[in-house]
């Protein structure tokens, strides 16, 4: 009958496999309980992003907190936003208007961008229609910033034009500036009006606005207001309207002074659709808990903000969704400890669980096996005894006795390697005397039978 190797029946086997298999669990556990690294695709390489999302990343990464940025660069948002959408990235920074990816849900919205669109007051260029025909300065710009612009020309009518050419009453002939030298571009007149996209309150815009004002008379300033807004984001539905406040850039005299009604676009972190609640939820409280950490490295940290709605369901089905994962961070409805991890609690369980009884069926197993061959052994001094009674020739004999004597050494060892109960060595040795001495009664039998015939009988042992 097949049979285990002596080694595998021993105590110290079978608690080295024991501690093996509890190493592997806890193994198991650690890695499951390890920070989430999650890969965040970040644009434009020379914008203010990237140096948010690395105070962000160094800010979590110096918390030991449960979640890992690494990040993606990418030269403009309509890339960031292909990696979030083709898997290359768990998180992503979009700008909608660009490019909003099909898997995409608004975590937080990083920066709100208005068009500002400003002139000497004596230009009197206050609405859209009328600036035909005149000269629009720029500074630095990016792609999506005159995709912006041309769409709302467009919408009232008038073509951007990017280099000078025969006068067009509806065409609008847009002209690089430096940021610095927009005052010098209104007084040597090569502009009209300068536009710029960006937070309202951002020293930039304060700087570009104050330079205007220092070349109108008496400070004035004309804002270009766009009176149908909503007519706009019905157009253009990934634009979003917004409101420079009366008195925003300066109080005397108030700066501009009534509320301006324009449009703009965001810069949003947004997470694919797939990642769970649990994880979203995580990220988008640490945007805000580590948002005091990061504003010590870079000033984009303090434009930082929770996108707004009125109930949940109007976030969720909204034309730029936000994950279910931020809006449980928002409205505080984060999973406690036993709904964040029961799952793997339960995991860990089941398989502490499995552990103890595979352990305690092997030790089952083995026990069953190791009184399997002591009762073999027992089995067969048994028979031996019985058919020893019969026997007559010497060498029969012989090799039941050498059997016997390894069956003798078989049960020493097995009461060596473990502690068997003493009834059932009682009976091995029982079985072992029992058979040795039907052995030796054979042994006399035959040399009385060889005596009698007179042929010489070698016995062994005798």
């Amino acid at each position: 009958m097949w049979s285990l190797p002596a080694w595998l029946l021993r105590r110290e086997v079978l608690l080295l496999a024991g501690a093996a298999l509890l190493g592997a669990g806890g193994v198991a556990a650690w890695y499951l309980l390890q920070a989430t690294v999650l890969t965040i695709a970040v644009p434009p390489r020379d914008g203010t992003e990237p140096e948010l999302i690395k105070a962000y990343a160094d800010a979590l990464e110096a918390g030991r907190g449960n979640v890992r940025l690494k990040i993606l660069p990418f030269d403009d948002v309509r890339e960031s936003a292909a990696a979030l959408q083709d898997g290359r990235a768990d998180l992503a920074v979009v700008r909608p208007d660009v490019l909003l990816p099909t898997n995409g849900l608004t975590l937080a919205i990083l920066r709100d961008q208005a068009m500002i669109i400003a002139s000497p007051d004596p230009g009197g260029i206050t609405s859209f229609p009328k600036l035909a025909g005149k000269r629009l300065g720029i500074a630095a710009h990016r792609d999506a910033d005159l995709w912006l612009l041309r769409n709302l020309l467009g919408y009232y009518g008038l073509t951007l034009e990017e280099t000078a050419g025969p006068g067009r009453d509806s065409a609008v002939l847009l002209v690089p500036v430096d940021q610095e030298a927009v005052a010098e571009a209104f007084r040597a007149k090569r502009i009209d009006a300068f536009v710029s996209i960006i937070a309202p309150s951002a020293p930039k815009a304060l700087a570009l606005v104050g330079a205007v004002q220092s070349v109108a008379r008496g400070g004035k300033v004309a804002f270009v207001a766009v009176e149908d807004d909503d007519a706009v984001i019905e157009r253009f539905p990934r634009l979003q309207a917004v409101t420079v406040p009366a008195g925003l850039f300066g109080g005397r005299p108030k700066l501009p002074a009534e509320d301006v009604k324009t449009v703009g676009a965001s810069y949003r972190l947004m997470a694919r659709a797939s990642l769970s609640r649990v994880v979203a939820a995580d990220v988008a409280q640490l945007l805000f808990e580590k948002r005091t950490a990061a504003a010590q490295v870079t000033d984009a940290a303090e434009y930082v903000q929770a996108p707004a709605y009125d109930t949940t369901v109007a976030a969720t089905s909204a034309r730029i969704p936000i994950h279910p994962g931020a809006i449980d961070y928002f409205e505080r409805d984060q999973h406690g400890f036993i709904e964040r991890y029961g799952d793997t609690l339960y995991l860990l369980g089941a398989l502490a669980g499995g552990l103890v009884s595979v352990l305690a069926w092997i030790r089952q197993r083995l026990a069953s096996l190791r009184r399997e061959r002591i009762d073999e052994i027992m089995d067969r001094l048994l028979e031996i005894a019985g058919q020893a009674r019969a026997l007559q020739d010497p060498a029969a004999i012989d090799a039941l006795t050498v059997e016997v004597d390894a069956l003798a050494m078989d049960v020493v060892r097995y009461a060596r390697e473990r502690e068997p109960d003493q009834r059932t060595l009682a009976a091995a040795a029982v079985a072992i005397d029992t058979a040795r001495a039907t052995l030796a009664d054979d042994r006399m039998r035959a040399a009385d039978a060889g005596a009698r015939i007179g042929r010489p009988v070698r016995l062994q042992g005798g």
